[in-house]
């Protein structure tokens, strides 16, 4: 798996081009694949694909088995049957350079109603079957799943706040909420359904191309989530499900005061007990959708920063050992190989080093890390002390190339073009030329690094809440110079 060179670029979905206000697996996802062919590119990375929560983010899902059901196209329902070219052509204009999560979700969940609606009346006997299936198929995580997101809908608030008998899943209520949402629940399980049919088949297409898609599990689930919902007995909650305390990082690159996450911490000695059954199906789930998984903050299975519950910012936590080496083991014991990336930035330990390379994991180096004068830092390359390492001009959690060059030092560019040898008006072709020459094996750069896009098109800003993930392109920005140019690094550097 990680053993021959390759490159690859970042992307999700939701930045695709398309007319229904956001990106999904319709024509967009194909065309990208095209290019990435095209540009010699052999790697695809996503962000997480569940289903999103306050403020969109894909790190805050409301499950971690389910697919973000937004993501399906309706052009994809129209070619099953479930909409007519008549139901499309009311589509309200919308900004093809930013994603409009309100009026897309508003728009589209109409539609789906709507497909949902002639599924029930004319479906034919084999897609009936395929549901039938692929319901009993994926029950152990779907049936909860459907259920949680009707219960939602229904009494609107977090399930810590719903009647004391449905938030504690008392078998009565449960019963009778099964009865009263059932059409809800059906209209859940078929979302799923035909998320991951579409999903099927960019990867099917992605695969044929050459292309393997790298994934991203995040560390932690939110409090919010059917998960926890269902599992409150693998977490650090009090008799009111709430989190006893809660997740974070301490001051670092990105924020003095930390970033204080809010996710409920694991209880881990409940997870030992069952031989962590439940990361186990989790890891197996995600590698069914996808080749190979970017893990979200490695460092927490070696320690994790734990906040006390009510803390404004993250600066008043602790370190706290995490599962460690056992973790992995039984990973592997249970799945065999681990195809896993592991996300070790931050303040990285001896000890979390020792951890990764136990677990035979490569880790991550960010160029825009790099170059403090006089720091000779680890994210250099020529200080990668093995090829066990995927380097990237930036993450989606980085400001694009350009802008990172904008906001920089200029004892920062300065060394940035001396050691590049550049003058640094090709800012970001230059971080992708030094990733991809690299003697990392797996170089991977964002797409807004390609399209030589500034700040304005950065995706995240790790400690901002909300405005975020909203970055978008049009079919016109993928250009094939750009996969020309891409191709050429790839022959020039082997990969």
């Amino acid at each position: 798996m990680f053993n021959q060179r390759a490159c690859g670029v970042l992307v999700h979905p939701t930045s695709f081009p398309g007319d229904f206000g956001m990106g999904d697996f319709g024509a967009g996802a194909f065309q990208f694949v095209d290019f990435l062919r095209d540009a010699g590119q052999k790697l695809w990375q996503v962000l997480p694909l569940g289903p999103t929560g306050f403020g969109d983010s894909p790190y805050q899902s409301f499950s971690t088995f389910a697919g973000n059901h937004f993501l399906i196209s309706p052009d994809g329902l129209r070619e099953q049957g479930f909409l007519g070219y008549e139901d499309l052509a009311g589509a309200p204009f919308f900004d093809g350079r930013r994603v409009d999560f309100d009026g897309a979700k508003e728009y589209k969940l109409g539609l789906f109603r709507k497909a949902f609606v002639t599924f029930c009346k004319a479906a034919t006997a084999a897609q009936n079957a395929d549901f039938a299936a692929f319901c009993k198929a994926e029950a152990a995580w779907l049936d909860d799943y459907a259920l949680f997101v009707a219960l939602k809908d229904f009494y609107v608030d977090a399930w810590y706040d719903w009647p004391v008998e449905v938030a504690r899943r008392e078998a009565v209520a449960l019963a009778a909420a099964q009865k009263k949402h059932a059409e809800q629940i059906k209209f859940n399980m078929f979302l799923q359904w035909e998320f991951f049919r579409q999903w099927g088949q960019v990867k099917a297409y992605a695969n044929a191309a050459g292309v393997r898609i790298i994934g991203d599990i995040p560390i932690f689930v939110a409090h919010d989530s059917v998960d926890v919902w269902a599992n409150p007995e693998l977490y650090q909650l009090d008799e009111a499900g709430q989190p006893t305390a809660v997740a974070g990082v301490p001051p670092d690159y990105f924020s003095e005061t930390g970033q204080l996450w809010g996710n409920p911490l694991y209880d881990w000695a409940a997870h030992k007990k069952t031989n962590y059954a439940w990361w186990c199906k989790r890891v197996a789930t995600t590698l069914a959708m996808v080749d190979i998984v970017r893990i979200d903050h490695f460092r927490g299975f070696e320690a994790y920063w734990s906040v006390p519950r009510g803390e404004t910012t993250a600066v008043g936590g602790k370190w706290i050992k995490g599962p460690g080496r056992g973790f992995f083991v039984q990973l592997k014991k249970t799945l065999g190989e681990l195809p896993i990336i592991a996300e070790d930035l931050g303040e990285i330990t001896e000890e979390v080093d020792n951890l990764r390379t136990d677990a035979g994991l490569p880790g991550m180096k960010v160029l825009h890390f790099a170059f403090t004068p006089g720091a000779n830092s680890s994210y250099l390359p020529h200080n990668y002390s093995d090829s066990l390492t995927v380097v990237y001009s930036g993450t989606h959690d980085n400001n694009t190339s350009q802008g990172w060059y904008s906001e920089a030092s200029e004892a920062e560019r300065d060394y940035m073009r001396r050691y590049v040898n550049v003058s640094g008006s090709d800012v970001a072709w230059d971080l992708i030329r030094l990733a991809i020459s690299s003697s990392a094996v797996f170089a991977i750069v964002p797409l807004q690094d390609v399209m030589n896009l500034g700040a304005g098109d950065r995706m995240n800003k790790p400690g901002e809440a909300s405005g975020w993930w909203r970055f978008r392109y049009t079919a016109d920005m993928l250009r094939a110079e750009d996969a020309e140019r891409l191709r050429y690094l790839v022959e020039l550097f082997n990969r």
